[in-house]
């Protein structure tokens, strides 16, 4: 009972742009409602990631035998570093297993992941998905705290979240924000879309962070923004944590996301063919092709 009054008391102060203005110090002799007590919890669950990719950079000079035989340039490519950084959750202490995006981790040679503690970590990749821009990496397991996920499917538009992650590699940042859309597509070229759209802030750096309700349970993998600056403008978009399971779930155990297919190839049921095979209806589709296997 005292937990849902203490969330209807935060609600009710996030919805007045004058709260802070207008609220006094302490009513009834209790604190202010604040996600604090939340956020302790949460925050040791999000770490920071940090990548560096080794890249062959090979000189178009270096094609001309007669060039390197002039200069004594060795027919050698120079390797340049690249690095990223993004964000991640803990989902499992006991195994040290974190859920992130796929492209903050993609082709990345060394992965580093700092806790809230300070402590530095190398990583070992699970597995990738790129279709949901979701990955698995793994550190090791002692000292850890993992976010219990929530049933995104039970999400409102206009319930409150909050977004936790490492925004332009400044170090952990706390946004708030609400569910402003479900089942959002057409977002990025990912195979497999239902994002939920969110108005807390979400910077580059943000891809693989939480997305959270006010009981501190992981709702989302914050996974892209909208804009045409870079910046934010609003418009986030995270990857729903019932998905987020799923995927996490095969990629643990396969290291891929096995899917299963029809093993049909089909096409719309035209007039014109429906007249063709003598088809009395007009509706429906057609098998054009059954696939091996």
């Amino acid at each position: 009972m005292e937990s849902a009054v203490r969330i209807a008391l935060l609600s009710l102060c996030l919805l007045s742009p004058f709260a802070q203005a207008s609220l006094p110090a302490a009513v009834d002799g209790q604190p202010l409602p604040s996600l604090a007590p939340v956020l302790d919890e949460v925050t040791p669950s999000v770490v920071n990631i940090y990548t560096q990719t080794r890249v062959r950079v090979r000189s178009p000079l270096l094609d001309d035998p007669i060039f390197r035989r002039f200069f004594n340039v060795p027919d050698t490519p120079r390797e340049r570093v690249s690095q990223s950084l993004g964000s991640g959750v803990i989902v499992d202490a006991e195994n040290g297993y974190v859920l992130t995006n796929n492209h903050v981790i993609e082709g990345a040679d060394d992965i580093a992941v700092t806790l809230k503690d300070g402590r530095s970590l190398q990583a070992e990749l699970i597995g990738t998905d790129p279709d949901t821009d979701l990955a698995v990496i793994r550190i090791p397991s002692e000292n850890l705290n993992a976010l219990r996920l929530a049933d995104s499917d039970q999400l409102k538009v206009g319930d409150f979240v909050v977004a936790v992650g490492n925004p332009f590699g400044l170090g952990q940042t706390v946004t708030s924000g609400i569910v402003s859309a479900l089942g959002r597509t057409g977002v990025r070229g990912l195979e497999f879309q239902n994002f939920i759209q969110t108005d807390a802030s979400i910077n580059p750096g943000n891809s693989g962070g939480a997305l959270i309700n006010l009981r501190g349970e992981l709702v989302g993998i914050n996974s892209a923004i909208f804009t045409p600056s870079g910046g934010n403008v609003g418009i986030g978009f995270a990857i729903p944590s019932s998905m987020a399971r799923y995927v996490m779930g095969q990629l643990i155990r396969f290291g891929e996301v096995r899917r299963g297919t029809l093993g049909l190839i089909v096409q719309d049921l035209t007039g014109e063919l429906a007249g063709a095979f003598g088809i009395e209806s007009r509706r429906g589709a057609l098998v054009a092709e059954v696939i091996e296997g």
